[in-house]
């Protein structure tokens, strides 16, 4: 099958340009002017898109989800999640290890390899988790299915906390692939989490959720991480920045070291706990305005490398009590690629550097093979995205399988037109319209 995208607005490589995109099956093999002329000799039909008003983007690759499968799949699945991401204009995403059982070992991996493949709308991948007693198996990762290691160095379920330093040592010593960290510590979380039950009860508000997983958890723990990574030569990823201080440890020589923001960081605050409540409880806790503004001021400095979403999807009922009680982590894959186009609206970034973070760099940063750009040779993954009259997210837009949203009620002046996964269309017109395009992504080739 070929497609013509014509008349598109693309943004790519730093360079917005009016041009033509032509797709051949699910490579890009033209770019440019009078694309019709390039059409594959052996081909009879050509299905033409008029993206007039629309830029074109390399699709969204999220390096931060909890797709819930398997074992979790009350809260969401990977059928229901990628239909979401879809939507959302993302059109890859790796999947975080604490699933039921957990990714730690290299049959467990294998399983959601076999789920996705039967089940995904979008191209996915899937982090191994790094236990205090995995790290002989990292050998037996084959490199170029596996995005990286997921490394909790705070609070987690299971036995996925590691944060003893002779193990810690020898996991940045023997990864041969990026570590991405969750980097809070979990001796002051615990101490935090005493004090407020002593002043307010065995379930605090969750207003006290930030005094709890406070910003001293996220910055000591970091703190270590870059260290390690300092001293070992380690690829390190810091997943979830939420503080401040974080976004200042790190040295224009860590060339080995970069940082991802969320959007619960970047489009919330504690102020908003009065108004949204636990929808917006997370881990790391969503902070204070000053937080918030530094996250966006970096977003443009460079200081973030990646935009993604950390997509947790819970059923409201978990999400009832306060600080100690109501589930952390909260949906957001449909609405992050509207949420940073409401931030270029907003003047924090420009269209190119929204490319860069939420496309760009994460390709690079784990070496996706042929993909996150608009290039010839690439796949052909792709979202349209039009500036609209203001629109108003409400429950029934809700792909994912929880129903429920912290945007809810949210007004956005975007709209995802079209994602294309491997040449396919999608999603379009509010609609999924093709479940069969997507694809295990490679690395390292």
């Amino acid at each position: 099958m070929t497609t013509l995208i014509k008349n598109a607005t693309v943004v790519t490589d730093g360079v917005i340009e009016n041009i033509d995109v032509l797709i051949n099956e699910d490579v890009i093999c033209y770019i440019g002017k009078e694309a019709t002329d390039q059409q594959p000799k052996a081909t009879h039909d050509i299905n033409v898109v008029d993206a007039t008003g629309c830029f074109l983007l390399p699709g969204v690759i999220d390096d931060h989800v909890h797709f819930r499968q398997p074992g979790l799949t009350q809260k969401a699945d990977i059928a229901t999640e990628s239909r979401a991401a879809a939507a959302g204009g993302v059109t890859t995403y790796f999947d975080m290890p604490n699933t039921v059982p957990q990714t730690t070992s290299v049959d467990a991996l294998m399983q959601k390899f076999d789920i996705a493949r039967r089940e995904s709308v979008v191209n996915y991948s899937f982090f191994f988790g790094a236990t205090n007693d995995n790290i002989a198996q990292f050998s037996s990762l084959d490199p170029h299915i596996v995005p990286g290691i997921k490394l909790f160095m705070g609070s987690s379920t299971g036995n996925m906390l590691v944060d003893k330093k002779q193990t810690l040592d020898q996991i940045f010593a023997t990864a041969n692939m990026p570590i991405m960290t969750h980097c809070e510590d979990t001796a002051i979380i615990n101490a935090n989490m005493a004090e407020a039950k002593r002043l307010y009860g065995n379930d605090p508000d969750v207003t006290h959720h930030p005094e709890i997983r406070s910003r001293e958890a996220c910055v000591e723990c970091s703190k270590v991480a870059v260290d390690m990574a300092r001293r070992h030569g380690t690829q390190l990823h810091l997943a979830h920045i939420s503080t401040r201080e974080e976004l200042n440890l790190l040295r224009p020589d860590d060339k080995n070291i970069t940082t991802e923001a969320v959007i619960g960081h970047l489009m919330f605050n504690d102020r908003d706990y009065a108004r949204i409540g636990t929808l917006i409880k997370v881990n790391p806790s969503i902070k204070t305005a000053e937080d918030q503004a530094e996250l966006r001021k970096a977003l443009a400095d460079g200081r973030i490398s990646v935009v993604a979403t950390d997509h947790a999807p819970h059923l409201l009922s978990d999400k009832l009590g306060g600080a100690a009680k109501a589930a952390s982590g909260m949906p957001s894959i449909q609405y992050s690629l509207l949420s940073m186009l409401e931030l270029l609206d907003q003047g924090v970034i420009s269209m190119e550097r929204l490319v860069e973070l939420m496309c760009h760099n994460p390709a690079k940063i784990f070496n996706v093979s042929k993909r996150g750009f608009i290039r010839k040779g690439y796949k052909a993954d792709l979202v349209m995205v039009r500036k609209v009259e203001p629109w108003t997210v409400r429950a029934d837009n809700v792909m994912s399988k929880c129903g429920w949203t912290p945007f809810e009620g949210h007004t956005f002046s975007w709209r995802v037109e079209r994602t294309f996964c491997n040449g396919k269309t999608v999603f379009a017109n509010g609609h999924i319209v093709d479940t069969n395009a997507a694809e295990a992504v490679r690395f390292r080739e």
